[in-house]
Formats: C-alpha cells, sequence, structure tokens
C-alpha cells in the first residue's frame, strides 16, 4: 500500500480532526503574521512621530502656535495628542480663574486620560499574538494525538504490522505539532517585542506629561504673581 508523503498528500489523507487542526492553526498563523505586520507598522510610525514632535516641542517653539498647527491636523496622535489634550485643558481651566493646584491636576488627568487611549491603542492585537503563542501548541499536540490513536487503532485492526503501515499515520499527525510550533513561535516572539516597545513608548509618554506639567505649573504660578502685583 503506496502513501504519499508530501504534506499535501499527508493533509489529505489525514482524518477530518486532523484536518480541521491544520487548517484552524494555518488561519491562526495567517492572522498573526497579518497584525505582526500591522503592528510593526504602528509602532515603527508612533516612534516616528514621537520623535519629530520632541523635536518641536524642546525647540523652543511657542506652546499656542504649536497646538494652532497640531490641532489643525485630521490624524493626530501619540504625544502630540497629549499635548494637546493637556494644553486644551490648561487654557479652559486658566480663563475659569482656577487655582494652580486645580489648573496643573486638571491638566494632568486630561493627558493621563489621552495617554491611556493611545497606549490601548498600540497595545491593540498584542492579546491575540499572546494566546496565539501560548495554545497553539497545544492544539497541535491534539492534532498529534488524535492522529496517532488512530493509526494505532487501524494498526491494530491489521494481523501483521509493519513500519510502512504505520508510518504515514504518525507522519500527518506530526505535521500538526509542526503547524502548531510554526504558528506559536512568531506569535511569541512578536509579542514580546511589541510589548516591549510599547512600554517603551509609554514611558515616553508618561516623562513627557511630568516635564509638561511641571511647565504649565510654572506658567501658571507665574500668571498668578503677575495678576497679583496688578
Amino acid at each position: 500500500m503506496e502513501s504519499d508523503l508530501t504534506f499535501i498528500g499527508l493533509f489529505l489523507q489525514a482524518s477530518f480532526v486532523v484536518q480541521l487542526v491544520m487548517l484552524l492553526l494555518l488561519s491562526v498563523s495567517v492572522a498573526s503574521w497579518t497584525f505582526i505586520f500591522q503592528r510593526t507598522k504602528a509602532l515603527k510610525a508612533a516612534q516616528t512621530e514621537m520623535r519629530q514632535f520632541e523635536d518641536k516641542f524642546w525647540s523652543g517653539a511657542d506652546l499656542n502656535r504649536l497646538y494652532q498647527e497640531l490641532s489643525a491636523r485630521a490624524n493626530l496622535g501619540g504625544m502630540a495628542s497629549i499635548f494637546c489634550s493637556g494644553f486644551k485643558e490648561f487654557v479652559r481651566l486658566r480663563k475659569g480663574n482656577t487655582a494652580v493646584t486645580g489648573v496643573v491636576d486638571g491638566t494632568y488627568r486630561a493627558m493621563r486620560v489621552t495617554m491611556s487611549r493611545e497606549v490601548e491603542e498600540l497595545e491593540s492585537r498584542l492579546p491575540f499574538l499572546a494566546t496565539a503563542g501560548s495554545i497553539s501548541p497545544y492544539i497541535g499536540l491534539f492534532g498529534t494525538v488524535w492522529g496517532i490513536m488512530n493509526a494505532f487503532i487501524a494498526l491494530g485492526e491489521v494481523q501483521q504490522a509493519t513500519l510502512a503501515m504505520v508510518a504515514p499515520g504518525i507522519a500527518e499527525a506530526l505535521i500538526a505539532t509542526a503547524i502548531g510550533l510554526f504558528a506559536a513561535i512568531p506569535a511569541v516572539i512578536a509579542y514580546n517585542r511589541f510589548s516591549n516597545k510599547v512600554e517603551k513608548l509609554e514611558n515616553s509618554y508618561a516623562n513627557f506629561m511630568e516635564e509638561f506639567s511641571a511647565i504649565l505649573h510654572r506658567q501658571a504660578v507665574a500668571a498668578q504673581q503677575q495678576q497679583a502685583q496688578a
């Protein structure tokens, strides 16, 4: 009895359950690679945008002019979005003659909310990669166990067993584990890498919030002193 030991041949010879496991794992792998490319592009864009904004902000540009320039943009995100939300709240509270402490606290809360949204956007799709990396080997192992079980059941129904009879069944079962690892390894590597990048961006955002809050605090105190002198 001849068997096709190519990947396609073993897939076609496999039982329905093993075929289903293979198709599921291949779908997970395709989805993982799609999200990997998407997240790579998104995180690279976020890093570039952050560097460009920091260059403008720390160049000594007027904050009002910088706010007007950034607010005119259609798609604003990252550190620029945090700056705009904080400065907008700062101006609003200053017009309401709020105390310095209230102005700084309100500005910081506004920036904190925006930062949470930005980080949440950066972390999108990462839970899928974490899930794919953790469960894909087990799904593949299930397919392997099922395939080997069927191979030995079929082997028990013949009087004289040979390696050639059991080899195709075991091979097609082991392919499920191989596909599971193929789906899991890139997902785990990508998840760890992206999580590290998101954490660095979040720390940069948090540091900027602290520094910007200090700048706004000094401006609020200076404005209050001028009003007292007047």
